[in-house]
């Protein structure tokens, strides 16, 4: 991936240097600063005579974004919609709900308007306040803990979204319907979308959010309205690996990486 983002910064280089000219390339402001990706405005404003130097960025700290835009715009997307097929395959009702819904807008190519009709690390010593006392595993009722310098801390985002205390008792189960009428215990929840923390909250939320949740929604457009899903292998052979982004795979055969057996057919309108 280094190798891959210095050459690319490379040639935006060369492409922007071709374009001002050796000369005029030491004239570049910011009203010139119109590109068709992310690395090319990078570069551009590190080159601005009208931007200080206390807010450019030097090679290196370009070049360490590439990875954030592969993973942040696109593994955690494609991550997402395979779980999106898991789950619309294991409940099939509403995979064909889902479909009747989306084969009702009468266009191939929706609009973002249409469509829309992990860890931290302490900085210093705090104290973190519960909501309601806990009982460790020495037996110690807890009303606060103690976070120290330097520690991680994971945020349980997983457990978070399958509370039945929050959820209800069906809460590990796949159903869209309950945000017609979500439950009001989940006002709390202080993430940006949903009323869940898939993208955080706060100033630590994910700032592209929208765009995932569009681009999402744009696949989906097009892979639910085309094809049906059907899973290869039970259900239950399909568990999720990985400690951040979980992924699925075949419970008796994780030695073979990340995997979603599905059978897919083209759907023919009646």
């Amino acid at each position: 991936m280094h190798r891959i983002g210095r050459q690319l910064l490379q040639e935006r280089k060369a492409e922007i240097m071709q374009m001002y000219g050796e000369e005029g390339a030491g004239a570049i402001e910011k009203k010139d600063l119109q590109g068709r990706d992310l690395l090319t405005l990078l570069i551009k404003a590190n080159m601005a005579t009208d931007i200080p130097n206390s807010q450019r960025l030097t090679d290196e700290e370009v070049l360490a974004q590439v990875p954030t835009f592969l993973v942040a715009g696109h593994e955690t997307t494609s991550t997402v919609t395979t779980w999106c097929l898991y789950a619309s395959c294991k409940y099939p009702e509403i995979q064909q709900r889902l479909r009747e819904g989306l084969l009702a807008i009468q266009t191939l190519t929706p609009t973002m308007e249409e469509l829309n009709a992990l860890p931290r690390i302490a900085m210093y010593d705090n104290v973190l306040p519960l909501s309601a006392p806990l009982t460790d595993v020495h037996g110690n009722v807890l009303s606060e803990l103690q976070i120290l310098k330097g520690q991680r801390i994971f945020i349980p985002i997983l457990a978070l979204h399958t509370s039945k205390r929050i959820w209800g008792e069906d809460a590990a189960e796949f159903r869209p319907e309950r945000w017609q009428n979500p439950p009001k215990s989940i006002s709390s929840i202080p993430g940006v979308w949903g009323n869940m923390l898939t993208f955080l909250g706060g100033t630590h939320s994910c700032i592209g959010y929208r765009f995932a949740l569009v681009e999402m929604k744009a696949i989906i457009f097009m892979l639910v309205r085309t094809f049906e899903f059907e899973l290869a292998v039970p259900a239950e052979d399909i568990v999720p690996i990985g400690r951040f982004l979980q992924r699925p795979a075949l419970r008796h055969n994780k030695g073979e990486g990340t995997q979603l057996p599905l059978l897919i057919r083209r759907h023919r309108r009646s």
